[in-house]
């Protein structure tokens, strides 16, 4: 079952980030500690109870402009259009503007599910103004102060009050997501994969509202494509508003098992390409790097060698990626891609037996001590796996705050060098002796 959408929409400065921030949490990714990962922090997955939901923080709305500020205006209008449920948010502190007005006459248009969050109630000017709201017209109201964390929970009962809770489908169909940026191959990838000789298709119609899933079959095993590149629906507001292309994929990586990412040989590497990537590795998910048009490169092995290197600089955080030179167009190299997609799916449910796993760690730590902190030293007890998609493994030391994230890297490379997890991320607990595992 796929996570619902929830949008945040308003105008400019009512508080709109700092709720995003309170919602998601305060809990950084390790993508965004990593070199050559920078990015605008709009989309955030959020768990509540026993309910999970993708987060969008549009850009504000405003019409002083007189442009009217478009391209935010048809951000919003997409992510209204995404979302299942859209907190409005007004500031108690200014009370209602011409621009609260019109950005309701967008969200009266959309028929979704819409909560009026009035923040900044602990204003002491915001009392007079909170019930001036209410003209909006809308059904549901709630207090809030993003600021000083209140209303929050009574905010988030509303939003999961329709949700379901997320439940894992169990089936031996690979599910794989093509992702990447507008117009470097999706679609002709997916068409060529679907064309070969050596593929049975069939189309499973209505599995989400953001693509028609197709099944195929391969050498006797099972796929389900989710293709996020088809223009199925209205309009080239999607083509035309790149950053929230990624909003598709977000919704994608969630139901893959793994995640073929598309990169155009003719383009390049921008640095969207590395954004979409990092959301598959948050989610978990295996990642195969695909370099589509390789058909227009001329010197193709040279350029093959060059433009590795220049994905390994680039995505120095997956370095564990295959990389797949193919042409959607011609089908050359067409049949490299499923193999990955199948060892990748393998790797990431890969599980090492304790004792095994334990003696590969134990003969990395004799192999190379950590040194001493302030007059500590880290110490290892005991490792186990946990869990898989993604592999995780637990741990044991004296102290985790010993650990240094270049010895958490070296023991990942430990493990990789001693088993096979090509194309799948892979987690490291560190656990305090004696603590609770997760």
């Amino acid at each position: 079952m796929k996570k619902p959408v929830v949008a945040l929409v308003g105008r400019p400065n009512v508080g709109k980030s700092t709720l995003f921030n309170r919602l998601v949490g305060r809990k950084v990714s390790i993508i965004e500690d990593t070199p050559g990962i920078t990015r605008d922090r709009i989309y955030g997955d959020v768990e509540y109870k026993n309910y999970k939901f993708h987060l969008i923080d549009t850009g504000g709305i405003d019409i002083s402009n007189i442009s009217f500020n478009e391209e935010i205006k048809i951000q919003a209008e997409l992510a209204i259009n995404e979302a299942d449920v859209v907190i409005f948010v007004v500031d108690a502190k200014e009370g209602i503007t011409t621009n609260d007005r019109v950005v309701k006459e967008m969200l009266k248009k959309s028929n979704k599910k819409i909560i009026v969050a009035i923040n900044k109630i602990d204003s002491k000017l915001s009392k007079d103004n909170i019930y001036d709201f209410y003209e909006l017209g809308f059904d549901e109201y709630i207090n809030i102060s993003s600021e000083q964390d209140m209303g929050i929970y009574d905010l988030l009962d509303s939003i999961t009050s329709d949700f379901h809770e997320v439940e894992e489908e169990k089936d031996d169909t690979i599910k794989f997501s093509v992702i990447g940026r507008p117009n470097v191959g999706k679609s002709s990838l997916v068409n060529a994969l679907l064309n070969e000789e050596r593929v049975i298709v069939s189309d499973i119609s209505g599995t989400t509202r953001d693509a028609i899933d197709t099944q195929l079959i391969y050498h006797g095993q099972k796929f389900t494509v989710i293709d996020t590149a088809g223009m199925r629906k209205k309009g080239k507001i999607y083509e035309n508003v790149e950053k929230y292309s990624l909003l598709r994929s977000l919704k994608a990586i969630d139901r893959s098992d793994v995640c073929v990412l598309v990169i155009n040989a003719e383009e390049g590497i921008i640095e969207h390409d590395k954004h979409i990537a990092s959301y598959a590795i948050e989610a978990g998910k295996p990642i195969i790097i695909v370099v589509n048009k390789w058909d227009l490169i001329e010197n193709k092995d040279v350029e093959m060698k060059e433009f590795t290197k220049k994905i390994r600089n680039n995505f120095q955080f997956i370095p564990y990626a295959p990389i797949v030179f193919l042409s959607a167009l011609t089908k050359r190299r067409i049949h490299t891609l499923i193999p990955e997609i199948v060892k990748a799916y393998s790797n990431s449910r890969r599980q090492i037996k304790t004792s095994v796993i334990n003696d590969v760690i134990m003969d990395a730590y004799t192999l190379n001590i950590p040194p001493s902190y302030k007059g500590k030293r880290l110490k290892i007890y005991f490792t186990s796996q946990v869990g898989i998609c993604p592999p995780t493994f637990n741990i044991q030391v004296n102290n985790k705050g010993l650990v240094h994230f270049s010895y958490e890297r070296y023991l990942e490379n430990k493990i990789r060098e001693s088993f096979d997890f090509e194309g799948t991320p892979i987690v490291i607990q560190f656990k305090n002796k004696g603590e609770e595992k997760l």
